[in-house]
């Protein structure tokens, strides 16, 4: 019976943060949530240029939710520039999916939890120490870890288990509030236009910027699938 419980409770996570999401009385409540999806994006794209062996300098988080990456690719490296500009603008449209997959399947196993979300605050203090270059940014995300270090002190593994999931189903929302960032071509930041991620891609690749909206999202919906699916499996054991 008690597996049964613990099978059901992804969906139960998920009607709640659903919830939070669509009432606006819980709008203090969304929006720090709003800008650690703005912070799952951003260091997509920088921790991506890391790894294809550039540069990433900083980031910023707006007040308003909005962000930016600041990186720098090498021209002299084996793989071709352009996509390597392609990957790292995919790397910001997939990082909230993929960081959302890592936390849920991390949190179907409790001896797993623990260490990442350990790992998990390590992560938000070393970008607030290094990359994050906004008041609000660092503020938010400093509290954040605060709480989520509050939590693993307990030491408690269902608690550290509730919370990984929590903040996996969050990310989760945080892939479908861009889908309209997704499908646009250009916006406007501070009063100049810039080129959206999925048309970085475009111009960097071959295509339409709207194709490439569809391949992040289906990309997106497997990984999710993927990690909701092996939650699931490992708690109905």
């Amino acid at each position: 019976m008690a597996a049964k419980k613990q099978n059901w409770s992804i969906f139960i996570i998920a009607i709640f943060v659903f919830i939070i999401w669509q009432l606006p009385a819980l709008g203090i409540l969304r929006y720090p949530f709003i800008l650690l999806g703005t912070w799952f994006h951003e260091m997509g794209h920088g921790l991506t240029a890391i790894l294809l062996g550039g540069n990433f300098s900083h980031l910023e988080i707006y007040e308003n939710g909005g962000g930016v990456a600041f990186t720098s690719l090498p021209s002299n490296s084996s793989l071709p520039y352009s996509l390597a500009r392609a990957l790292t603008a995919a790397g910001g449209l997939l990082g909230p999916s993929i960081f959302g997959a890592i936390l849920i399947i991390s949190s179907a196993r409790a001896n797993w939890s623990v260490w990442v979300l350990r790992a998990f605050i390590v992560l938000i203090v070393a970008s607030i120490l290094i990359w994050v270059r906004s008041l609000i940014g660092a503020t938010v995300l400093s509290l954040i870890a605060v709480v989520l270090m509050i939590l693993s002190s307990l030491k408690n593994k269902s608690i550290t288990k509730w919370t990984l999931l929590f903040l996996g189903i969050q990310c989760t929302f945080s892939t479908y509030l861009q889908i309209d960032y997704l499908f646009t071509g250009t916006f406007e930041r501070f009063g100049q236009t810039v080129n959206s991620d999925t048309q970085v891609i475009a111009t960097n690749l071959f295509g339409f910027y709207w194709m490439w909206a569809i391949v992040i999202c289906a990309i997106s919906a497997y990984v999710l699938y993927k990690s909701y699916a092996f939650y699931l499996r490992k708690n109905s054991m």
